[in-house]
């Protein structure tokens, strides 16, 4: 039965009408996935020596294991965004005599062999294999790499639990969060306590069975559900759910925009895939801790713009770049009223502007490593709402390809064209050789100041900038709405 499901699986994409457009995808993805496990064999071979040079005399299998939380941790926040859970179209078996246990076994056999669950292996294996070179005990290596395959699959299961629940990523982020504070600031030796008992599953590989008796479980728990939720009546019944309103009337002070920022809000929170771009924001704040921390930067460097940039201008990047295609499934009809583009285009910006203030607020933490970096992230952000905002909204006029917002989020190449690989010149590459050249040859501050001028100009030029871009969206309104129309 496992072969005839993964026959007709293989049928149906061969033989979809989008099949060149799902075989390009499926190829860049594979390239993209060759690479990534390739970086992770190299990293793997070198952990044991790089752990060896930075932290002498302490045991690199140890300091492995006390990091390990993070990797789970951050596994699962991964996976929730980039692994696509394996279904099928199961509503003709169920009229057919197929056992419903086949059904979801194959279900969750599929996932088992997902990319995702060799990341860790590709990892850990060539480190494993290094132990075993150094003469580590072969009994207590090979079931440690047995205790990391279990935990992927027991990862792999709990995605299966938690994919549905934004409270559940929620709560994995802020327990990321903490436990790096808490250990980073000394306050509890989160990384000594769990690299102790993950240590535990090399020395004594008795433990092994505690990651294998959790793989288990929660194949057993998601089997239990699935197997409950397969029949005919729920599989064709109409889902009813009560539509959450929300008092966005605070929205009509911004006047004539009110409207369109209150369509823009809704539609963020009501669709996945807007939603997870601002989960991202958030996320991406913790950026900065992979630059901040490294002295060998100094305190003004061009990284640090990048970083500024980035930080500040994250929702700019991520929603930005997809304007107007958000509006894909009733652009035509928003054009078909009497609705200035003038004003919907400033109703984005509005957005964005927003977005930027807020994203630069909440990085002024970051104050505890330098005060230039509160100078470099406040220019950046002066960057963002005077050059960086006119910039995405011209490249939005390029935007001919339709968004489905019921999709999934990360992981969906829908919508995306050349478009948004050329946008990143001008958004992040500019400013830091800008900056970088300034710095270099002249100072740090009068780096500064020409982006922060830069900034300025754009922002007094706004109005008219915004005009110029709604003539240009104006002139394309067809073909745009042709575009969209185009659902394959």
């Amino acid at each position: 039965m496992f072969k005839r499901f993964a026959s007709l699986q293989w049928k149906a994409f061969f033989r979809s009408s989008s099949l060149g457009k799902s075989l390009a995808i499926k190829i860049i993805m594979i390239f993209f996935g060759i690479y990534m496990l390739a970086c992770l064999v190299l990293m793997g071979v070198g952990l044991f020596f790089i752990l060896e040079k930075t932290f002498p005399g302490v045991d690199p299998m140890l300091k492995v294991s006390s990091y390990f939380l993070y990797w789970i941790l951050g596994e699962l926040v991964f996976r929730y965004f980039m692994q696509k859970l394996p279904v099928i179209d199961i509503k003709p078996f169920l009229i057919l005599p197929i056992k419903k246990d086949a059904i979801v076994h194959y279900i969750l056999g599929r996932s088992a062999f997902s990319f995702f669950n060799f990341l860790a292996l590709f990892l850990f294996v060539p480190f494993g294999i290094v132990l075993l070179i150094k003469g580590y005990p072969a009994l207590n290596v090979l079931v440690w790499l047995f205790a990391i395959a279990c935990i992927s699959q027991f990862i792999n299961f709990l995605n299966f639990i938690i994919n549905k629940s934004d409270k559940v990523l929620l709560g994995l982020l802020l327990v990321l969060i903490t436990f790096y504070a808490v250990d980073y600031f000394q306050l509890y030796p989160i990384q000594e306590l769990f690299g102790n008992i993950f240590y535990q599953l090399y020395a004594n590989p008795i433990w092994a069975i505690i990651p294998l008796a959790l793989a288990i479980l929660t194949y057993a728990v998601n089997y239990r559900f699935l197997r409950n939720k397969i029949y005919l009546d729920s599989a064709v019944k109409e889902k009813i759910k009560e539509a959450e309103t929300a008092d966005l009337g605070w929205t009509e002070r911004f006047g004539s925009i009110a409207p369109f920022l209150q369509l823009d809000l809704k539609l963020i929170w009501r669709n996945k895939r807007t939603k997870t771009q601002v989960f991202m924001s958030f996320i991406v704040l913790l950026y900065g801790l992979f630059f901040y921390t490294q002295d060998s930067y100094g305190s003004t460097s061009a990284m640090f713009a990048f970083a500024g940039i980035f930080i500040t201008g994250i929702f700019m990047v991520n929603f930005g770049q997809f304007i107007p295609a958000w509006d894909s499934a009733y652009y035509n009809m928003l054009m078909a009223q009497n609705i200035p583009m003038r004003k919907y285009l400033a109703s984005k910006a509005g957005l964005i502007y927003v977005s930027i203030v807020v994203m630069f607020l909440l990085s002024i933490p970051y104050i505890y490593f330098g005060w230039e970096i509160v100078v470099i992230n406040f220019t950046c952000a002066l960057y963002n709402l005077g050059i960086n905002v006119p910039v995405v909204l011209f490249f939005g006029s390029k935007n001919k390809k339709r968004i489905d917002l019921h999709k999934s989020a990360l992981g969906n190449m829908q919508g995306a064209s050349a478009t948004q690989f050329l946008i990143i010149i001008p958004l992040m590459v500019v400013p830091c050789i800008l900056y970088f050249v300034l710095k270099y040859f002249i100072s740090f501050e009068v780096a500064i100041a020409i982006l922060g001028l830069l900034g300025l100009v754009g922002i007094i030029l706004r109005n008219t900038v915004l005009d110029k871009i709604a003539t240009i969206y104006s002139a394309k309104k067809y073909e745009m709405i042709a575009g969209f129309g185009e659902k394959d």
